[in-house]
């Protein structure tokens, strides 16, 4: 098996306006560290939804909204504590960083991770500096845009992380999930919970939502929610087989049939994928810390020994 296969140049970003003066910004192909971010446009300032993970691809971001808007950016809000959506963080001055406590705490306690060594060598990660959430929450905060309620909501478990939030505007019917949805790519819950991932869909699936930026892939609509718990459950079946024959998390990976879901971006998630599922078989508390480094050193083996393909 293989990681993503790029046999193209990558689109550039673009800004979706997907509601009014409330913008997407989709960063293709949605692959290992290239996440979407959002922004809402006000009068008085801009409140963004996630930053990026290069010092390159953060600083187009900005551009990009400078674009739409000449108003500050007052707000940062972080989804979640992983690189793609925070390592640019500290491109934001000006801004009032906003998270659940719970990216503030791993922020800090893995620094500049170096986990990124598992990634394609040649990544521009540009300058980095950690900068965590100042303004934290534990359940659920909310912001205004003008006279626009956007509710940051934390899932109140692990799911994609142990500390994801998601964004809902509900007078639009308009979230940004963070990484609680991937469109196109492989869902991947290693330092978070297969179970919890699942129940955090059925939170979504409550709120009504119209129109869903993703935290990577296309902006698309509630039936992405569907794919990706199609996608999870096969993980659950596969594991509950590969624990009854004795198989590894890396054993089990390579004898299942990904079938539909091989074409998903970044395929050698499963390995990960089956790493946390095994430990919720073994009764292990949703999110509870596992090896991380021997689940990643699983995924690079099952993509022949290579490193993880990644475009950022």
């Amino acid at each position: 098996m293989s990681s993503t296969s790029h046999d193209h140049p990558l689109p550039p970003p673009r800004v979706e306006e997907v509601s009014e003066g409330v913008f997407a910004y989709i960063q293709p192909d949605g692959s290992w560290w290239i996440n979407n971010t959002g922004f809402l446009a006000g009068r008085r300032g801009v409140i963004c939804v996630d930053a990026c993970s290069t010092e390159r691809r953060t600083r187009a971001f900005r551009e990009a909204i400078g674009k739409v808007t000449d108003r500050p950016i007052t707000t940062l809000v972080n989804t979640h504590h992983h690189g793609d959506h925070t390592f640019g963080n500290w491109l934001f001055p000006e801004a009032t960083i906003v998270g659940h406590e719970g990216v503030r705490e791993q922020i800090l306690a893995e620094g500049v991770p170096t986990y990124r060594a598992a990634w394609s060598p040649e990544v521009e990660w540009g300058e980095m500096e950690v900068a965590p959430p100042f303004l934290t929450f534990t359940d659920r905060i909310t912001l205004h845009s003008d006279d626009l309620r956007c509710e940051v909501r934390h899932v109140g478990h692990a799911a994609h992380t142990t500390n994801d939030s998601y964004v809902w505007i509900p007078e639009r019917r308009l979230l940004f999930s963070g990484d609680l949805v991937f469109n196109g790519g492989t869902p991947f819950v290693l330092m978070g919970s297969v179970a919890g991932a699942l129940d955090a869909l059925d939170q979504l699936r409550a709120l009504g939502a119209e129109t869903v930026v993703p935290g990577h892939g296309g902006v698309c609509g509630p039936e992405a929610y569907d794919r990706v718990e199609g996608y999870l459950r096969f993980v659950q079946e596969t594991a509950a087989r590969g624990r009854a024959a004795g198989l590894s998390p890396l054993e089990a990976a390579r004898e299942a049939d990904l079938g539909e879901w091989g074409d998903l971006l970044d395929s050698e998630r499963i390995v990960g994928n089956l790493h946390r599922a095994y430990a919720e078989l073994d009764g292990q508390p949703l999110g509870a810390p596992i090896d991380l480094v021997a689940a990643v050193f699983d995924m690079i083996t099952y993509n022949g020994g290579k490193p993880l393909s990644c475009l950022a």
